[in-house]
């Protein structure tokens, strides 16, 4: 029988494009597939790609659960914040309600028993549902593995008394300019360029208490998938080692599933880009011209090289990787 991968991304485009591809991926590797959007974004989806966009294969299907907020315009972008309140406190309920849906199908037949989850690392709610059907819950962490690291720190910068900000002078005299030397993979990094986050007054601050919430739930996952690879960031990926569960690195992922041979039923799902034209030219030129730019696409060539073995070849890490989080994690049964 296949096993059976319930994957749910945070409700935002940045983070349903990354848990398409990985869900792809899987799906090549034989899983049963349920994706699970938000019903305002499956309906979203299916205004701009047409009602038959969704239908998916047999083995690759759609299901949505609430989200939890009011009903608000169809073409709205939806309020971070507000949505991460949302799903923190309202998504467990219907998520619950539909893994036994599917389990209830499955004992009649009609999919495969769901055998494990693959959510957002910011959607960790799942972490109760899969503790509760005991089996294993891998987080996908879809944003920089910087980032993840910065997030991790917030706990220390406010045992040292350095954030949340005193008032609102902070934002403006220079403290945001503070070297913070001390944490392993970003040494040398200024608090302003820290997750964004911590330049608040509030220490009830709605994304400052969601992102720490998040980050301590996630080492309660079975593994850590990061869309990078290990070339890339090695001092990082160490770091996060040191304070999350096993961290398997899968990218890019683009290039990981460009290399697999792809299903033409799946294509065309992802959420599309709100770059603007402008926005592309200037930066465009700006990468043309002058020795800033010169040093910048030799840098690149070398990235983009070491991207392609990491995800091309055989023995590349993102490859070995992948077949490393199935065998070991997603299809491990021995979970407490």
């Amino acid at each position: 029988m296949k096993p059976h991968a319930v994957c749910i991304p945070f409700p935002a485009q940045g983070h349903i494009n990354p848990m398409l591809k990985l869900a792809k991926l899987l799906h090549q590797k034989g899983f049963h597939i349920t994706f699970v959007n938000t019903e305002f974004n499956h309906r979203r989806l299916l205004r701009s790609r047409g009602s038959d966009s969704l239908n998916g294969l047999p083995t690759f299907r759609f299901e949505t659960i609430p989200d939890g907020l009011p009903p608000s315009d169809a073409d709205a972008t939806q309020d971070v914040p507000s949505l991460s309140v949302a799903t923190t406190n309202y998504c467990l309920a219907p998520f619950r309600e539909l893994l036994h849906k599917l389990n209830d199908a499955a004992s009649s037949g009609g999919v495969p028993p769901v055998t494990c989850i693959v959510s957002d690392s910011i959607m960790s709610f799942t972490l109760d549902a899969s503790k509760e059907l005991g089996i294993p819950n891998v987080l996908f962490w879809t944003s920089s593995p910087c980032s993840f690291v910065g997030f991790i720190y917030y706990r220390y910068l406010m045992e040292k008394d350095i954030i949340p900000l005193k008032d609102e002078s902070y934002l403006t005299n220079g403290y945001l300019d503070m070297v913070l030397d001390w944490i392993p993979g970003l040494e040398g990094i200024r608090l302003k360029n820290m997750p964004s986050f911590l330049q608040t007054t509030n220490p009830d601050d709605i994304m400052f208490n969601f992102a720490l919430r998040e980050v301590d739930r996630a080492r309660g996952g079975s593994a850590v998938i990061l869309n990078t690879f290990d070339d890339l960031e090695k001092e990082i990926i160490k770091s996060l080692s040191t304070h999350l569960p096993p961290i398997y690195t899968l990218g890019p992922l683009h290039l990981l599933l460009k290399n697999q041979i792809q299903n033409k039923a799946l294509n065309g799902m992802e959420v599309d880009g709100n770059a603007k034209r402008d926005e592309i030219e200037r930066t465009v030129r700006e990468l043309m011209l002058g020795e800033k730019g010169k040093e910048m696409r030799k840098k690149a060539t070398e990235l983009k090289k070491m991207a392609e073995e990491a995800t091309g070849s055989p023995t590349g890490s993102s490859r070995l990787n992948f077949e490393k989080v199935i065998n070991q994690v997603l299809l491990s049964q021995n979970i407490n």
